[in-house]
């Protein structure tokens, strides 16, 4: 650490991405939530088209062309919409100028939030899940800091109800909540029917899982105009080229395409609903995903970490979490019917041996 860094940040501790591996023949990769599938054909005719020339021209500050997509996408107009560097950046701006009061946020969830109060000095009031891993929403009755929910939540991809979602608003109109819907496209429940009721809701999305572009860096916001326009504001003031050309036009292209994505999503959904099924037979506690994702574990004869260091050793990577609420699971990404049932198959030895 050099004597630079502002002592406040000298105590942070960033947040940790999945493993990459540079091997991808001798691993199967079940460990960072991408999707299986690749992008839609109106994504890879775009990449052949010749493009280099335009790379020299700064791309479009206003993201016209991937905003009036992601609008008509969610059936709004393009002054709700706020577009991101992945929707990590997006959380990143919110964190930064949306949290005047401070942050609430489950113990258990994405990591990045702890991470983005930490960089920016929010004060976090970090809220426990119940037993069952489930938001109690009247935990956060009281509560002044800006809210963050993951919803589907990350790890344990379960949904709350959108009846949940409206109760929470409705604790303080004056309090915002931010839903971060990373995974929603899943099975989840979105917010986006609260929209036009509540001024204090800020819905979160990504393009990295529903739509197979996680290399594109590209996600966005769903709010009010007046909120997409104080986004803006920070944004302007901070990257106003925020996405480069290519994705831009990859993301327009991605979210036209719905009977692709709609074919992707139900062959994922497919193969989570088999293998959360296949793992309960062989003696796993698997909660009820909502997500691209599986969080399995508190098995009698193998401890979390156990079944991690197993699978690595048989080429299937998953990702695993220290702590006492959750280094006992794995989660595991949801790949292809085929990847699934090796992991099965691998499982089952794994328990024998």
């Amino acid at each position: 650490m050099s004597r630079f860094i502002t002592e406040r940040l000298s105590a942070l501790t960033p947040y940790t991405p999945g493993e990459q591996p540079k091997d991808m023949v001798k691993l199967l990769k079940l460990n960072t939530n991408e999707n299986p599938y690749p992008p839609a054909p109106g994504v890879a005719e775009l990449l052949n088209l010749s493009e280099s020339e335009a790379l020299r021209l700064y791309p479009d500050p206003d993201c016209a062309l991937f905003i009036r997509a992601a609008a008509d996408y969610n059936g709004v107009k393009p002054e709700n919409v706020f577009p991101g560097n992945g929707s990590d950046e997006v959380l990143a701006i919110c964190f930064l100028g949306l949290c005047p009061k401070g942050a609430a946020f489950p113990d258990i969830t994405y990591g990045f939030y702890r991470v983005c109060a930490g960089l920016y000095g929010v004060e976090a009031t970090v809220v426990p899940l119940r037993e069952d891993y489930t938001v109690n929403v009247d935990d956060y009755s009281g509560l002044q800091g800006t809210v963050f929910l993951a919803n589907p939540n990350a790890p344990t991809g379960i949904s709350l109800p959108l009846e949940e979602i409206e109760r929470l608003l409705c604790q303080d109109r004056d309090r915002l909540v931010v839903v971060d819907e990373a995974y929603v496209e899943f099975g989840g429940c979105s917010a986006l029917p609260l929209l036009e009721k509540y001024d204090n809701l800020l819905i979160v999305r990504t393009l990295s899982k529903s739509h197979s572009l996680a290399g594109a860096r590209l996600g966005y916001a769903i709010g009010r105009a007046e909120l997409i326009a104080d986004l803006n504001r920070m944004r302007f003031s901070f990257n106003p080229y925020n996405i480069n050309r290519l994705s831009l036009q990859a993301g327009a292209a991605a979210l036209k395409d719905a009977d692709y994505f709609r074919r992707c999503r139900d062959s994922i959904i497919e193969s989570r609903e088999y293998a959360m099924g296949e793992l309960r037979k062989l003696g796993f506690k698997v909660l009820d995903s909502r997500a691209n994702f599986i969080f399995a574990g508190g098995h009698p004869k193998i401890s979390g970490t156990e079944y991690f260091r197993r699978l690595r050793e048989n080429g299937i990577l998953v990702r695993h979490f220290e702590g006492p609420r959750t280094e006992n699971y794995v989660r595991i990404t949801v790949g292809t019917r085929t990847q699934m049932e090796r992991l099965v198959t691998v499982t089952g030895m794994i328990l024998e041996g």
